[in-house]
């Protein structure tokens, strides 16, 4: 029988059809598999060993109870093998949920489960209806740090898609909630906040807080306060009862000091025996990572610091990337004035990119490459311009460029109909970005955004690059040698470690990513190192770059 079946037997008046959670799908929820479920418990130690009727969960999101009946199995166990009479445990779990149809349905759920291992409905009815409870996590207040563990799946919602009274109370209530964040950033933070010495919170959730700007915030409170002791990334396993593009990792935090992290790199075949071997590992009962074809495993002796981004990848290349950044500097560096930015965005490329504008002053067509001209690995320019509005970082009068001032007028209304424009209606011609003076003679390496391995192409100067080309200029480099070290697999590893990949796996090549590349320094680099990073750089060779570059990082081949 399923459970919609079991609950409409408890309430045979009401439609079965009404039993279905969240019936308009207007609240993010995801619905968690009972082993992924398992394997979180586990995580955080919610073991029935433990005398859990002393203890303390809280469940801020519950649904209809993935976790809660989960949750109530281990703590009747515990409190039968303890000798604890179940209703003295009627402040051993607190769950929430924001719809009143949600709760109904979980109490029902874990009456049934109660009734099933033996309880008297008496009993059932009286500890579902204390543990579960309608409620707005974020916005309940939370008197102390007293709970031993907070489990879950946060919902999945944009601060943006909430209404605006709710969204401002959430921001007001969580500090960490900055920016386009999604509102499970504030459940890490309130359910961080209730926890005890030494309590944990285990939730499986979206990872992209650890990659994005809104979870800056976030990753400063973790850091600063409490340690990571888990993750296990199943960006591929099928954890949700419905298909979601969702990211999840398992992320296991703990109110205390930082110490090691055991880190786990789970693909598609990850499933309920591989949760298990995870399981057995965190418990202690193995010491060494287990070995398997669905995950790598492995142990940080640390964790990464601070509000800057987070790394992922496999234990072995997170423990790369952290020695090269305690050893090396980064690729944007005042030292040897390298710099890393990103190409003009007009906000009408429509408008101010042309191969064709006749009338307009010649010293107002700026040759423009886009990504498409350096995909085989050489600039080859097709004849597009920008119609430039800049000289020397000011915007130029239009009444000294008549042939400039009447083609922005014939394209007027496009040009006023934008945001920058309608902000600033006097210079309603302006592009979103200024036109740096010295980018376009200077040489640069231009790197696409969107590609499944770093393309660096030189531009020996004469060319300014639009906005889906990131460029690296330098006063001290050989921009052919930083070529050959930016065309290697160093820089995938980096770029992909912290990038927000794709679907397909094609990686972001973003400034922000870009200046997370470490780097030797120009002056360590053998002459014969050099010659061979050159040398493949004009040859495109990304194999003969990554044999190069691990010579200057003095790194063994085994390490990628």
């Amino acid at each position: 029988m399923s459970r919609t079946q079991q609950l409409a037997l408890l309430d045979p008046e009401r439609p079965m059809a009404d039993w279905t959670p969240d019936p308009n799908g207007e609240h993010g929820e995801v619905f968690t598999r009972r082993w992924v479920v398992d394997l979180v418990l586990d995580l955080v130690g919610y073991d029935p060993l433990l005398d859990l009727g002393t203890m303390s969960i809280v469940e801020p999101s519950c649904g209809y109870g993935a976790f809660l009946l989960p949750i109530v199995e281990r703590l009747v166990t515990s409190c039968r093998q303890h000798q604890t009479p179940l209703l003295d445990a009627a402040h051993a779990i607190r769950a929430f949920d924001l719809l009143e149809h949600n709760v109904e349905i979980a109490q029902k759920a874990i009456m049934i489960k109660l009734m099933d291992m033996g309880e008297t409905i008496e009993t059932a009815e009286c500890l579902s209806g204390t543990w579960v409870n309608v409620g707005d996590f974020l916005l309940t207040e939370h008197q102390g740090r007293d709970v031993d563990f907070v489990v879950g799946n946060p919902p999945y919602i944009r601060l943006e898609d909430v209404p605006d009274d709710v969204s401002d109370a959430y921001r007001a209530a969580c500090s960490t909630m900055r920016g386009r964040a999604d509102i499970y950033v504030g459940f890490f933070e309130q359910g961080l906040a209730m926890l005890s010495s030494q309590g944990k919170l285990g939730f499986i959730c979206a990872d992209r807080w650890m990659r994005n700007q809104y979870g800056a915030a976030l990753r400063e409170l973790v850091s600063s306060s409490y340690s990571v002791d888990s993750v296990i990334v199943m960006h591929d396993v099928d954890a949700f009862e419905d298909d979601v593009s969702a990211y999840p990792a398992i992320t296991v935090l703990r109110n205390g000091e930082q110490g090691p992290v055991q880190l786990v790199d789970a693909n598609q075949s990850f499933d309920e025996a591989s949760g298990q071997q995870i399981s057995s590992w965190s418990s202690g009962s193995r010491t060494r990572p287990p070995v398997s074809e669905a995950f790598e495993a492995g142990e940080l002796s640390a964790w990464f610091d601070g509000p800057a981004l987070w790394p992922t990848g496999s234990p072995r290349q997170l423990d790369l990337i952290a020695k090269l950044e305690n050893q090396f500097a980064p690729l944007q560096d005042e030292a040897t004035g390298t710099r890393v930015g990103i190409g003009v965005a007009t906000g009408c490329d429509e408008v101010y990119i042309t191969a064709q504008a006749p009338k307009v002053e010649a010293d107002r067509l700026l040759p423009l490459l886009m990504a498409k001209d350096i995909a085989g690995g050489t600039p080859e320019w097709s004849g597009r311009y920008l119609v430039n509005p800049w000289e020397d970082g000011e915007l130029v009068d239009l009444d000294d460029y008549p042939g400039l001032a009447a083609y922005y007028q014939t394209n007027g209304e496009q040009l006023r109909g934008r945001y920058v424009a309608k902000k600033r209606p006097k210079v309603w011609y302006r592009t979103i970005d200024r036109v740096d003076p010295e980018l376009l003679d200077r040489p640069k390496l231009l790197l696409p955004d969107l590609k499944a391995a770093a393309h660096p192409v030189l531009d020996p100067g004469g060319f300014y690059p639009h906005h889906n080309l990131y460029f690296v200029v330098s006063d001290v480099w050989d921009l052919e040698v930083l070529g050959g070290l930016l065309l290697s697999d160093i820089t995938n590893l980096f770029v992909g470690a912290y990038c927000v990949k794709m679907r397909g796996g094609t990686y972001r090549f973003q400034a922000q990513y870009l200046r997370k590349i470490r780097v030797p320094g120009p002056g360590t680099i053998s002459k014969k190192t050099a010659a061979q990073l050159r040398k493949a750089f004009r040859a495109r060779d990304a194999e003969a770059a990554t044999t190069a570059a691990l010579d200057a990082y003095g790194l063994s081949a085994l390490v990628l």
